[in-house]
């Protein structure tokens, strides 16, 4: 399968035209890409910087094998590959001449392209980061669920989510710079949940994407670090995993940086359990964020 069985464009009409069935055939593995093309599709191009994204998928024999996107400056996401597959994307994106800071993808996908692109150009990949899919089982409230409420985030809310969203993504390591754009996204279709104190004030959010292919991602969760272990990241976390199902999701998901047993033991207690692992690369001297949920950042992992 050469390099020229990799079709590359700038047109997200066209790649969800190629390949959408296939992104929505298995959507918890590719529920990353289901959800930053919708936020794209929806919001526009420019959602994510001035650079416009890139879209590529392999085909044979007429049927769509695998596709990536990526949304400059952040990493290449990509779904699955076998190595001999991972050798030829490696050979098509050095064809492109563009930069490709890193790469996400399952564990073995991840692995082989960072090989792969390492053998090509030369550049050094480095392991970045470890992150774990889980799906909502037997939905689980931890105890004792602390006092306070839940509140659907509105527009008057928008300075504190660009707050909340900038000290996450510092804590992460990703840039802040979107704070602005994610807020908007997620007011738009009320994709942020409060939980709320008994005084009305806000101490912990947890955000949802959008329903796409019947599954919805929670992300991100995050708890101010003064009020951390109070219980607030997994009552409100729970709460939007019951509002998702509620709402007919068939898959409610999220993903964990496997470095934080905190928030994957938290997660395990409120239902979620395993599906897959995935990894980040770095590639060379670039050092970029991951990738998230809906908007394209982060996969947010954080239970803080």
């Amino acid at each position: 399968m050469p390099p020229d069985h990799w079709h590359r464009t700038e047109d997200l009409g066209r790649f969800l035209d190629r390949a959408g069935n296939f992104l929505r055939s298995r959507p918890a593995l590719h529920t990353v890409p289901l959800t930053v093309t919708e936020t794209l599709r929806t919001r526009g191009p420019h959602v994510y910087g001035d650079l416009p994204p890139v879209y590529g998928t392999l085909e044979r024999d007429g049927a769509v094998r695998a596709a990536y996107f990526q949304t400059p400056p952040h990493r290449l996401n990509l779904t699955a590959l076998t190595a001999e597959e991972a050798d030829y994307l490696a050979a098509h994106l050095e064809g492109h001449g563009r930069p490709v800071p890193g790469v996400v993808a399952g564990r073995e996908t991840a692995t082989a392209v960072a090989a792969a692109w390492q053998a090509r150009t030369g550049a050094t990949s480095t392991l970045h980061q470890r992150q774990r899919l889980h799906r909502l089982g037997t939905l689980s409230v931890p105890q004792p669920v602390p006092e306070g409420r839940t509140r659907i985030a509105v527009e008057s809310d928008r300075p504190q989510l660009v707050k909340w969203y900038g000290e996450f993504s510092e804590a992460i390591g990703h840039p802040a710079g979107e704070a602005g754009s994610w807020a908007d996204a997620r007011i738009a279709y009320g994709g942020v949940t409060f939980w709320e104190d008994p005084d009305g004030t806000p101490v912990a959010m947890a955000g949802a994407t959008p329903q796409i292919a019947g599954q919805v991602r929670v992300a991100p969760v995050y708890t101010p670090a003064h009020l951390r272990g109070r219980g607030y990241a997994g009552a409100v976390t729970a709460e939007v995993s019951r509002a998702a199902r509620d709402a007919g999701a068939d898959e409610v998901l999220l993903f964990t940086d496997l470095a934080n047993p905190v928030s994957n033991r938290l997660y395990h207690r409120i239902g979620y359990r395993p599906v897959t692992d995935f990894a980040v690369y770095d590639f060379a001297a670039y050092n970029v964020s991951v990738y998230d949920d809906s908007d394209g950042s982060s996969p947010d992992h954080s239970a803080r």
